[in-house]
């Protein structure tokens, strides 16, 4: 049974109504739909912020994928952004990409992650929250209460698109996680419940039509790098929504647009690796060489 859609900027607007933060809105609205106090489902997120954090570290340690596709590379940027006094990232930024990276080599390497909202995209979210921790000294009950957040958004994509690559392509996995994380981030950083939602929109605008093409069928290659991209993306939204700048096509209708893209891609371009990248002369004979005559 489809789940019954629901409005973000409906959400918006009862959390405008009421003067309350978006972040209140959505630990109450939570605390109601799961029937726990707000203590309850914070502790709950701070569990998850536990194993995001960890995933972290082990993929900061370089671990090699199951695939060989990926492994190292979270390490080696990190290395690099530490060695030199300017880079074009910036500190916040430099850090989240090499977060996002390392949860995104840790799930390859078939580490423990929260799929946030899936395994593919699992290194949007933590990469935000993290860097806000480290940059901005964001504390932990505070980044639960991001969570949460992010959690809400995932909710109402689900409800009117999907989260899902093989339903909507990567816009529905990273392009999801990137909206949950600006969402996240601008709630953190002070932001009224229409700036949240104009960084949900203006980061799915600029993912609109990401396909999902995964070499050998991994969740390796491209999708690593990927989650680096969708991190950028969802600061760039952030920023641009604290700033006052708006969408001007409604966010529900922005969700709304990705779940029509979505439904129009071709099968070969939704987590088949029957298209896109996946069937380059140099995916192929990757293929061919971790599965021989397997597939």
């Amino acid at each position: 049974m489809a789940l019954a859609k629901i409005s973000l900027e409906e959400w918006i607007q009862t959390a405008t109504a009421q003067a309350v933060s978006f972040t209140d809105f959505c630990v109450e609205f939570q605390s109601k739909e799961l029937e726990l106090t707000a203590t309850e489902v914070l502790a709950r997120m701070e569990g998850m912020l536990s194993v995001m954090e960890e995933s972290i570290a082990a993929g900061l340690k370089g671990p090699r994928s199951k695939g060989g596709l990926v492994g190292g590379d979270a390490q080696k940027l990190q290395r690099y952004l530490a060695g030199k006094q300017q880079n074009m990232l910036g500190s916040f930024i430099g850090r989240a990409v090499a977060y996002s990276m390392a949860v995104g080599e840790a799930n390859a390497a078939m580490g423990r992650i929260v799929a946030a909202p899936t395994a593919g995209s699992s290194g949007v979210l933590p990469a935000i929250l993290f860097a806000l921790k480290a940059e901005y000294n964001v504390k932990s009950l505070d980044l639960a209460k991001g969570l949460v957040v992010a959690g809400a958004i995932g909710m109402v994509i689900a409800s009117r698109a999907s989260l899902a690559g093989a339903t909507g392509g990567c816009q529905a996995e990273c392009g999801s996680a990137g909206a949950m994380a600006a969402a996240a981030m601008v709630s953190l950083l002070g932001g009224t419940p229409s700036q949240v939602g104009n960084a949900v929109a203006i980061t799915i605008k600029n993912m609109l039509g990401l396909v999902c093409d995964p070499v050998a069928g991994l969740v390796e290659v491209p999708c690593v790098k990927r989650n680096a991209g969708a991190v950028s993306q969802a600061i760039v939204a952030a920023e641009m929504a604290l700033a006052g700048i708006e969408s001007v096509i409604p966010v529900d209708e922005v969700i709304d647009a990705m779940d029509s893209v979505g439904q129009s891609m071709h099968c070969s371009l939704k987590e088949t690796a029957q298209g896109g990248l996946a069937i380059t002369p140099t995916a192929l004979a990757l293929t061919e060489k971790i599965f021989g005559n397997k597939i």
